[in-house]
């Protein structure tokens, strides 16, 4: 005989888990003794917020779903914010969460809220286990839901008495490789013969391009074609950015010197591109057309509504491709003439002797390795990271271009901390951000985590009050105060410093990376360059733009 809890954990087991994140509540004490009893380490956080921010990351890392658990009722919704952000960011999770007895009820209905239907719009899939006898056969659809195209959360309720009911062993279902399948030879040729035509092609690499399995072949196929590439936001890393073929980073939807080369462009083609990020660029009828290459087939947007189609395994779609083109595209650099400019503005006034986001975003990319991982919560800062951060390994700039919720920076680094110990790793916060979960300060000083947090102090919540003063809002109702963030780091047991010049700042980087542990960096900013560049500066690009 075995109870549900046992049949739980080894079911997860089973599917490879080594680590579950959360808080558990006395209806999942069944679930603890079988997690203390197994191979799998429970980290425990301060906010399941936090624990499902980590479950998360973990998915969207290695491409297999992380596991967060918690109580019922007050702590399942915590879970919210971290369901939405895995099912955006398409990150494969699982979330398990503790609910009163259902055969009997004597407690009436103290804390019982309907969480399987509140997560519903949240997830791939939401039940209740109303049998211990099921629990492997849900576990193993949970984990193939979870992780096939396109990956996100599912959630699994399991009642406190169905933990604890005895039952028959029942036999484990082994997990098994499930291969993508491939695009159709007519859609390879239909795509090859637009690109083939193209006067000014150029590629686009979005979110899904950042899937684990598919970026070495991603790479491969722009430096057969040699077409020039930019990305979107969640795009970063996908392709080196130091490769001489890199035109920038769509942080703007329109305007910036990235669309010089959209706007030029004849035809584009996407490359995992996913709607659900804030537009790289806005299609229209007279702009370029597009070929979207992608494991889905796109959804049509009022601003983005491709003309051919190339669905399936996007490592396979691009080998095809390369075959049909390689050496046969005598326009493929036509646009590579606008790179030196482009680059060139958006790298300007990269080392004044100030605080502005531009000198941040320079001296970080100096302290960081090609393999150190920034973790970025949401601000205005994301944007400055998005467009001046060139990125040279996949996966090494996390930023959210979905949810954008605050609160995910923090426990996304404490994730790539213990993913990958041996690389640098800083979380970039926000004041505002980083308060929203900066408790996990503790989670990280307990797990002996090398990390460094760079919280960007501007005692207001920057990017709201930016777009205030564009739209000619009166200036009111965003500023705040702080605590003293260098004591606060040392109440948890972190280090702490204040950079009081910009001069000390990359000084200050190298060594708080060099004493290891979890090391708390405070810094100024000068905001003043969001209006002379992202506004004044762009705005009077304008008519420029409309001319070409």
């Amino acid at each position: 005989m075995t109870k549900g809890s046992d049949l739980l954990i080894a079911a997860l087991e089973n599917e490879g888990v080594d680590r579950i994140f959360g808080i558990p509540g006395e209806e999942n004490l069944d679930v603890v003794e079988s997690i203390r009893k197994s191979s799998i380490q429970l980290v425990l956080t301060r906010h399941e917020q936090a624990a499902a921010f980590m479950a998360a990351t973990y998915g969207r890392l290695t491409g297999r779903p992380g596991v967060c658990l918690t109580t019922l009722g007050p702590g399942a919704l915590n879970l919210s914010t971290g369901a939405a952000y895995a099912l955006l960011g398409a990150m494969p999770m699982i979330m398990i969460t503790g609910q009163k007895g259902i055969l009997s009820s004597r407690q009436a209905r103290f804390q019982i809220v309907d969480v399987v239907a509140s997560m519903k719009p949240l997830t791939k899939l939401a039940r209740q286990i109303v049998s211990p006898l099921m629990i492997p056969t849900m576990v193993r659809e949970a984990f193939r839901v979870a992780q096939e195209e396109r990956p996100g959360p599912v959630h699994l309720e399991l009642p406190e008495d169905i933990a604890a009911e005895e039952c028959e062993d029942v036999p484990l279902i082994a997990p098994h490789p499930v291969d993508l399948p491939a695009a159709s030879e007519v859609a390879l040729d239909r795509a090859a013969g637009l690109i083939l035509k193209a006067k000014r092609p150029l590629l686009m690499m979005g979110a899904a391009a950042s899937r684990p399995r598919s970026t070495s072949d991603i790479a491969q196929f722009v430096l057969r074609t040699k077409i020039p590439f930019f990305t979107t936001q969640m795009g970063k890393g996908t392709v080196p950015g130091g490769t001489e073929l890199y035109m920038g980073t769509a942080a703007l939807s329109e305007r910036d010197y990235v669309h010089e080369a959209i706007g030029q462009a004849d035809l584009i083609i996407t490359i995992g591109h996913d709607t659900i990020e804030k537009p790289p660029f806005i299609m229209g009828g007279e702009g370029p057309k597009v070929v979207h290459v992608g494991y889905l087939p796109a959804s049509v947007e009022q601003v983005y509504f491709p003309q051919s189609e190339v669905i399936g395994d996007i490592g396979a779609s691009l080998k095809a491709l390369a075959d049909r083109l390689e050496g046969k595209l005598p326009n493929a650099q036509a646009l590579l003439h606008l790179r030196e400019r482009i680059l060139a503005r958006i790298g300007d006034r990269a080392t004044e002797d100030r605080f502005t986001p531009q000198r941040l975003v320079h001296d970080i990319r100096e302290v960081m390795p090609p393999d150190g991982i920034l973790a970025l919560d949401n601000g205005m800062y994301k944007i400055w990271f998005a467009r001046n951060y060139r990125t040279k390994m996949a996966n090494t700039l996390l930023l959210d271009n979905a949810l954008a919720t605050m609160g995910a920076g923090l426990p996304s680094a404490m994730m790539a901390s213990m993913l990958y110990p041996g690389r640098r790793v800083m979380a970039i916060c926000g004041d505002g951000g980083f308060m929203m979960n900066s408790q996990e300060l503790e989670t990280a000083v307990r797990l002996e985590l090398n990390l460094v947090v760079l919280v960007i102090e501007d005692k207001a919540y920057g990017m709201i009050r930016w777009k205030q003063a564009v739209d000619e809002f009166p200036d009111f109702g965003m500023t705040f105060d702080n605590p003293d963030f260098v004591k606060y780091a040392e109440a948890y047991g972190a280090k702490g410093t204040r950079v009081n010049t910009i001069g000390q700042f990359k000084s200050v980087l190298q060594k708080a990376f060099d004493g290891g542990g979890v090391h708390l960096v405070n810094v100024p900013i000068d905001y003043s360059e969001n209006e002379r560049v992202l506004v004044r500066e762009l705005r009077e690009r304008l008519p420029a733009i409309l001319e070409n």
